[in-house]
C-alpha cells in the first residue's frame, strides 16, 4: 500500500521552504525523509505527532495528510 504525500509537501513548503529545511526540524536526515515521502519506508507514529506538531496540522486532519492512499 502506498500514500500519496502531496498535501503534506505542500504543507512543508507552506512552512519550511523546503524538505531539506523540515528534515531538520523534525530531525532525520534529508534521505530519510525522501524515502518517507516516496513510500520505501513508512513514517512511525511518533513521527507523525511530531510532524503534525510542527506544522500545525489539526490531530483530527492528521489522515488527509498521512494516510490518503495512492490511486492505481
Amino acid at each position: 500500500m502506498s500514500f500519496s504525500y502531496d498535501k503534506l509537501k505542500g504543507r512543508i513548503i507552506e512552512k519550511y521552504g523546503s524538505q531539506t529545511a523540515f528534515a531538520g526540524a523534525l530531525g532525520v536526515s534529508t534521505r530519510t525523509l525522501s524515502l518517507k515521502m516516496n513510500n520505501r519506508i513508512y513514517f512511525a507514529q511518533d513521527e507523525i505527532t511530531k510532524a503534525a506538531r510542527l506544522l500545525d496540522i489539526d490531530m483530527t486532519d492528521i489522515k488527509s495528510y498521512f494516510f490518503t492512499q495512492n490511486v492505481q
